[in-house]
This record gives C-alpha cells, structure tokens and sequence, in this order.
C-alpha cells in the first residue's frame, strides 16, 4: 500500500435529523419548510427539517450517526495517479456536477462556472474555461460539445476541443440532472418537471414537456436515458415515463413506486437515481419506493424488489445490479429478478455514493473523502484510500480499470489498483 491510502479514521459525521421529529411535529415541519425555503424540493427526507429540529427541540440529535472506519487487512494495493482541483467544486451543496470522460480527456465543472478539461493519463489541464455561469447539473458530452445546466435556469455549450462558448439556452427552471445528447438534440431536465429539448448546434428549443411536481420531494433529479429513439425519465411521483425524441410524444408511462403511508414525507417515491439499460431492460430505483426493471419497449414492469431505498444510483456488470441504500448499505442484486445476492453494512450511513462496478470489484466514495474497494463476489472490503476530506457524491467513473472521482470541494482524482 502506498503512503496514499489509509485504512483506518474516525467519522465526524454530518448532522442528522431525529427520526421520531416527523411524528412529533410534522404539520410544524411543513409550515417551516414552505417559510425558510420558498420550494419544495428537499436533499434527503432528513435534511428536509434541516435547522428546524433544532428550532423546536433545542438540537438534540439522536439520528444514527456514520459508521466509524475500523482498520482491517488490505487485499488489494491503490494508488493515487494524480490529483487535481477544479475550482471550488460543488461548494459543499448538493448539484449534480459529475465529470464526463471522451476523446482522452476528462472534463469538470465547478459551481463558480469553472470548466477544465484534463489529461486522463496525467491530470494535466488541456483547456479552461471562466465563464459567468452558477453550474449545477453536468457536463453532458455530445459531438464536439460540453453541455452544461445552471441554478439560474440557462443550458451552456462549450467546444470540446477548446472549450469556447458556444451557446447559452434559457429553460424553465434549474437544471440538477446530466444533460444527455443524441441525434444532434440535447435533453436536459428541470425541477420544475419539465423536458426540454434543443438544438445541439444552435440551443434553440425543440420541444418541451411539462410535468406537474408534488408538494414536496426529494432535491434533484434522474438524468433522461436515450435509447432506440425515445428520452426515458423517472418522476418524483413514482412514474417512469418515455417521449419521443424527434418531437417529444408520449410513448409510454409506467408506475415504479407507489406511494404509501398517511403523511407527505411517508409518500416519497421519488425516482431521483439515473436509469440504466441493459440488453433491452431499463433498471431505476426509487427512495421508498424499490427498484424495478421495466421492458424498454412498452413500459411492462418485468419485477420489483420493494425492499431497497436508494437515491443515489445503479451500475452493472455483465449479470449483476449493484446499488448504495438510503441507509449507505451495498447491495448486489440478480438483474435477471431483482433477488438480494449480499449486503455490506459496514460504511452505514457514511452518505455512499452510487456504486462503480469493473472486474471483481465495487467502488464507492463517501462523507469523508474515503474512497473504498469492495468485492463484487460477497462485498467484503478489501482497500480503501482518502483523496480528500470533503465528501464524495458523485458517481465514481471507470475507464481502463482507473477510477476517477470528484468531491465536492473540487478534488478531482484518478486511482488505480496496484
């Protein structure tokens, strides 16, 4: 093991929320959340009462805190092959800023509207980019173009190769998803449940489709999925819906979630984490909802599993789901129906990000910088090295058996298993 990576380290733990607050004072919740924050999209259901708890009951925090990291043997050596920063990151709030890997580079965006793009092999800049632009969701990689979505609801597109600006679209409203490219059309998502397509070349808009939101919802939400013509997206009501992508017509609508319980928190569904498609099937999760497979061509639910929460995300291998709960437990599940293969409990509550699977292993980051190998045949941990100590939330990327993964104070930083 090289003097990068550490096995060992205490967690401070963000502040959590007490669950039994819901119950004890709900309605007072509600009002709170409509005075301090003016919307309805919340992060996490317990960052929802964020501060009100401790209005009303004085801070006591009795929430499970974060696993504290215990030392074990290492069956695997890592490295850490550069390490980089890009701006201030995500400053620490909660975007969907995920680098985007092409043509040998790596491209990354910060809040402050920093875009660099790096050398994959030596984290090297190859171009950068100062543009006015809050970014909160991207960049998205089309033919010669970076798109990128803004807090201030407007698409940019860069040069790939230059990184120029090419172009700027206002939308409806802020953009927190990837947006994706396809056919010379960019697609992005929006809170305020709209679809929006435009013009890769021109961002002028193609189409738009409007969905209504609920009263209150988890903060963020799903990149759109192209495939076989259509823009297939999930909804913080539990739906996962396809549109046509030439013109945006409704192709099919499917439940995934379906909302249970009497209050409004108890009735999250929503369908925040990215679809995958494997060979013909879409796999989404839900937060309370479970995770399901859906057939890409109608819509007919092939199979849920009910008992998993997830707002994070999926990733596969050749036959395998694998995917970090609401409570930061791994799970490995059968894509065939969605039957449980093992859980790895130890880095609970340590906010995982969506788990990366390549060859026999599984990668997560974390709240505290760590980044952990686990093994895809039964989730033991085998090595875990710390790049930073703000927190992972984004998806870490493989690429030629090289992880690369960026926190949220801008650390961008490629790894490799010795």
């Amino acid at each position: 093991m090289t003097n990068n990576s550490t096995y060992s380290g205490q967690a401070t733990g963000e502040r959590h929320q007490a669950k039994g607050f819901f119950s004890l004072c709900l309605p007072c919740a509600f009002f709170a959340i409509a005075l301090l924050s003016g919307c309805a999209a919340v992060d996490t259901v317990s960052e929802s009462v964020s501060g009100i708890k401790d209005y009303f009951l004085g801070g006591e925090d009795n929430a499970d805190p974060p696993s504290v990291l215990v030392e074990y043997a290492p069956e695997v050596q890592l490295d850490v092959i550069w390490k980089e920063s890009v701006g201030v990151g995500a400053e620490e709030q909660s975007l969907k800023l995920i680098p985007v890997i092409g043509s040998g580079k790596i491209i990354a965006a910060d809040r402050e509207g920093v875009v660099q793009a790096r050398s994959l092999t030596t984290g090297k800049i190859i171009w950068e980019t100062e543009t006015d632009v809050h970014f909160s969701g991207g960049p998205g990689l089309g033919a010669g173009t970076v798109i990128l979505g803004s807090s201030d609801a407007e698409v940019v597109a860069l040069d790939s190769e230059t990184g120029a600006v090419l172009w700027k679209s206002a939308v409806s409203s802020e953009v927190l998803s990837e947006p994706v490219v396809a056919e010379g059309i960019v697609v992005v998502r929006t809170t305020d449940g709209s679809v929006i397509a435009l013009d890769e070349k021109t961002g002028g808009k193609r189409w738009n489709y409007e969905r209504s939101v609920p009263a209150l919802s988890i903060r963020g939400t799903g990149s759109p999925l192209i495939v076989e013509g259509n823009v297939i997206g999930g909804y913080d009501n539990g739906k996962l819906m396809a549109l046509r992508l030439a013109d945006g017509k409704f192709v099919w609508e499917t439940s995934i979630a379906i909302p249970k319980g009497r209050s409004e928190i108890e009735r999250l569904v929503d369908l925040d984490v990215d679809p995958i498609v494997i060979n013909g099937v879409i796999y989404v999760a839900s937060y309370q909802g479970g995770i399901a497979a859906v057939s890409e061509l109608d819509g007919d639910v092939l199979w849920r599993n009910e008992t998993i929460s997830s707002h994070s995300g999926l990733s596969s291998d050749f036959r395998y789901l694998y995917l970090a709960d609401s409570q930061s437990h791994v799970w490995q599940l059968d894509q065939r129906s969605g039957a449980s293969l093992w859980q790895q409990k130890d880095l609970h509550q340590r906010r995982l990000t969506a788990p990366a699977a390549y060859e026999n292993y599984v990668v997560v980051g974390d709240l505290e910088g760590y980044v952990h190998w686990l093994s895809s045949t039964d989730g033991r941990q085998m090595g875990r090295v710390q790049v930073t100590d703000s927190a992972i939330d984004a998806k870490p990327i493989v690429v030629d058996n090289i992880v690369y993964v960026y926190a949220k104070d801008g650390t961008l930083a490629a790894l490799k298993v010795r």
